[in-house]
């Protein structure tokens, strides 16, 4: 997908000697229109008692007889010198759209959105979440235009524009807009379902010629509150089937990419706000990349104390002209993506689903099953997410014992083997470690391993097979909407670290029991003893950045896993291990 600078970009003088040419032309256009009036003082005209009682009714059902130009203004469009029309509100009104899943306030001024609240989920202080994030609320509200003209952009976002309907609709409802300056017009139209989608029709034109203008989601998402959740922003879209993931170090504001592509928009770790191109061929997206200042302690702001974050955002439409798309803007949960099919034509709405907007990461092939399977035990054995992920633990652990006693078998025969190997290392202690005759010592010690039975690289053997488990758990809890805000027992939230520590302390203990129980082989005893205190130590500091629902995965695993080697350690095996660690400890002692 090709990449195309924004051909208005200029540097920041140019910005300022533009911003300057604006401001004078506008006051002129203020004191002139001043005088104009002044001059040409027009009798207010009185409104007929059918249009009255017309508009009366609007205000009331606006969801059934919505009045085009008087719920917003009481003056239609009217005709200037030249023959354009005017077509502008006198004062800012909202109107507010809800269904089962959000409540959304739009403004008629610029015809955009100023709250986006899902009902269904809560922030961190337990309100409804707004997805509108207020700190970056700055660079431009949601369904907002963009446009590559700078001065047109501005004017068609501030501008009031005549909304059908203003209070509150029912969905399933539609609500439009109308503005015109001249020129300028402009034609926003939003249908509204049952679902978390809406529909989007716009339209922009100067001098009778369409102009590329593309329905934005500008900046950030509302669930993001702190370094982490702005961190987990990306820009996504899919073009021939496969996912692209921008990291705000590869997005520049206000560069193109052209389609096609089935979807395209940003999103966090948890939610996202797509947009689905009725004409995936013609669609073409604008990125945005800002930064801002939010105060550390947002009770008691302090100009001293803050914060700073990257924002992302993106403008998605038709760059032939008319713009006509769906929005998705909600939770990132597999069951509402995958009912979200995007177009492949106009009218034809069979192409890729959503799902490709949760990222399982590298082991996606196991973590996505996984995840499926933690979500069928919350369902059916398990009405707690921590209950479920210890009972997938358990069964993990079990699947996998014989291959721990596998281990444990290797690392206690490698045990007895050590003396007859440090014999055969010691003849050839004298060469140096280049010389052909190592060659002829390891295939002593091979050939020893084959006699004996061992396999050296099984004790590695179980790690090895949990690893692609514990990291497809990590990308499961951090990519699962479920988990989010989910308790158990002091753990507020799954998808999140905790905040008392009690979990990292635990996974620092759980692992120096697990070590210092588990028999080594051929390690030096203080190189054992210092892996015996670092490993729990270092591993403890992770987890202090780790998801609670992966340190109770991870300490649960530790539990089960000294319960076995407790067994392990007093079976004849272990017994022998024992005799054969303290004989070669008395003689080390002479």
């Amino acid at each position: 997908m090709a990449e195309y600078r924004n051909p208005q970009q200029e540097g920041g003088g140019g910005d300022k000697r533009m911003l300057m040419v604006f401001a004078v032309t506008f006051a002129l256009i203020i004191i002139s229109q001043i005088f104009l009036f002044k001059k040409n003082p027009t009798p207010p005209s009185k409104a007929s008692p059918a249009e009255t009682t017309q508009s009366s009714q609007a205000a009331v059902q606006p969801e059934t007889t919505p009045a085009p130009a008087e719920v917003s203004s009481p003056a239609r469009g009217k005709a200037t010198k030249g023959g354009a029309v005017s077509k502008a509100a006198s004062s800012e009104v909202e109107t507010v759209v809800e269904n089962p899943f959000y409540k959304i306030t739009f403004t008629n001024r610029g015809a955009q959105v100023k709250s986006w609240v899902l009902k269904k989920y809560k922030d961190e202080d337990g309100h409804p979440l707004d997805l509108v994030n207020k700190d970056a609320a700055k660079f431009g509200l949601p369904l907002s235009l963009y446009t590559y003209d700078e001065n047109l952009r501005n004017q068609i976002n501030s501008a009031l524009y005549v909304a059908s309907a203003s209070g509150n609709i029912a969905a399933p409802a539609e609500l439009s807009f109308e503005y015109a300056n001249g020129a300028t017009t402009v034609h926003k139209t939003f249908q509204f379902g049952d679902t978390y989608v809406i529909s989007i029709e716009t339209a922009v034109s100067q001098n009778g010629q369409s102009v590329p203008a593309y329905p934005m989601w500008p900046a950030a998402l509302g669930d993001e509150t702190t370094a982490p959740s702005y961190a987990s922003e990306k820009i996504e879209y899919m073009a021939d089937g496969k996912v692209e993931r921008l990291a705000p170090k590869k997005v520049s504001s206000g560069n193109t990419l052209r389609g096609p592509f089935s979807w395209a928009g940003p999103q966090d770790q948890f939610f996202a706000a797509i947009f689905l191109p009725d004409n995936p061929d013609t669609a073409a997206m604008v990125t945005l990349h800002n930064a801002i200042t939010v105060p550390k302690d947002p009770k008691k702001p302090d100009p001293n104390n803050v914060n700073h974050y990257e924002v992302l955002g993106a403008a998605v439409g038709d760059a032939s002209g008319v713009t006509r798309e769906r929005l998705f803007v909600g939770p990132k949960a597999l069951e509402v993506l995958e009912s979200i099919r995007s177009n492949t034509a106009p009218g034809q709405m069979d192409g890729p689903d959503l799902r490709g907007t949760v990222d399982f990461g590298f082991f996606s092939l196991i973590a996505r099953p996984l995840f499926l399977w933690l979500k069928w035990t919350h369902e059916h054995m398990a009405s707690n997410w921590g209950v479920s992920i210890i009972i997938l633990t358990v069964i993990i652990n079990l699947a996998l014992l014989p291959l721990r006693i596998f281990s444990m078998r290797s690392a206690l025969k490698m045990q007895k083997l050590q003396p007859q190997m440090k014999a055969i290392q010691e003849r050839y202690k004298k060469y140096p470690m280049r010389d052909p005759k190592r060659q002829e010592m390891n295939a002593e010690i091979g050939e020893l391993y084959k006699r004996e039975g061992v396999n050296p690289a099984g004790g590695c053997l179980p790690l090895v097979i949990q690893m692609p488990f514990l990291w497809a758990f990590y990308t499961m809890l951090g990519s699962a909407i479920e988990l989010r805000q989910a308790p158990f027992l002091w753990l507020h939230d799954l998808s999140s670290p905790d905040k008392l520590f009690i979990m990292p302390v635990v996974i620092v203990i759980s692992t120096y029991l697990m070590q210092k129980m588990t028999p080594t082989s051929g390690m030096d005893p203080k190189q054992q003893q210092m892996m015996t205190l670092m490993m729990p130590l270092m591993i403890g500091w992770f987890s202090f950045n780790l998801p609670s629902g992966l340190s109770v995965y991870w300490t649960v695993g530790n539990l089960i896993g000294i319960g076995q080697q407790f067994i392990m350690n007093r079976s004849a095996l272990g017994r022998e291990m024992r005799e054969e660690a303290e004989k070669r400890a008395r003689k080390k002692a002479k």
